[in-house]
């Protein structure tokens, strides 16, 4: 399990920017049964710790003044939207014994034939699972090989991932999660739309000159 350290924060409201300023986090970690706890993290050991576990790792929280270490997930982070540096940190304390729902990212690895000697494109259907496990037994990330795509039939299903017997998914197991599309394919919707957009043009040009024959055949009113 990976180890983050952490202080009990005083600091609410606008003094929070003073923690900001000394490379420190505002966070909080909540839970079942559990009393909130305000926090502050030191910023580049967070960005260490969470490129390594993401938000399906359980991270071993060690508070200062605490005998015990809390066994956390992260729950969701706050971004400046114009530093993108992050700015507030939310834990969840799970029980160890208790199954949790985490979403999951696939990691693409390997070489399709199909992609890399026929021209095609590798098409991703699904970027992340929805697992259920045990906070211990949670993926950082669950790996997809797509060597096995060697023609345009071929594709890769949910029941087809290597998981550990202690991973629960609930999504329909015949989903596809990958397959390659033909060259071909590509520019036959690149032609079709053409096609429908020349279509679209040619209509409102008739409607047009349609319009105009029949204004020209309208009789003139006779002046009085």
């Amino acid at each position: 399990m990976i180890k983050l350290n952490a202080k009990i924060r005083k600091e609410t409201g606008r003094k929070v920017r003073t923690l900001k300023n000394l490379g420190r986090i505002p966070a909080v970690v909540y839970g079942h049964q559990i009393k909130n706890v305000l926090l502050d993290l030191d910023e580049k050991e967070f960005k260490k710790v969470f490129k390594s576990a993401g938000e399906s790792s359980l991270i071993e929280l060690d508070v200062e003044g605490e005998k015990e270490k809390r066994p956390v997930l992260v729950h969701d982070m706050q971004k400046d939207p114009v530093t993108d540096k992050v700015i507030h940190v939310d834990f969840f304390q799970t029980s160890l014994k208790e199954e949790v729902e985490v979403k999951v990212a696939l990691v693409f690895e390997g070489t399709s034939l199909a992609v890399k000697e026929l021209g095609g494109t590798l098409v991703k259907n699904i970027s992340e699972l929805e697992v259920k496990a045990l906070p211990q037994n949670l993926p950082h990330e669950i790996r997809v090989s797509i060597d096995s795509l060697n023609t345009f039939e071929d594709h890769i299903l949910i029941k087809d991932l290597i998981l550990s017997k202690d991973v629960k998914i609930s999504a329909n197991p015949d989903e596809i999660v990958a397959s390659v599309s033909a060259p071909a394919k590509v520019e036959e919707e690149l032609a079709k739309e053409i096609e429908e957009k020349v279509e679209d043009v040619e209509k409102v040009e008739k409607e047009k000159k349609t319009e105009e024959i029949v204004e020209e055949e309208k009789p003139v009113e006779e002046k009085k």
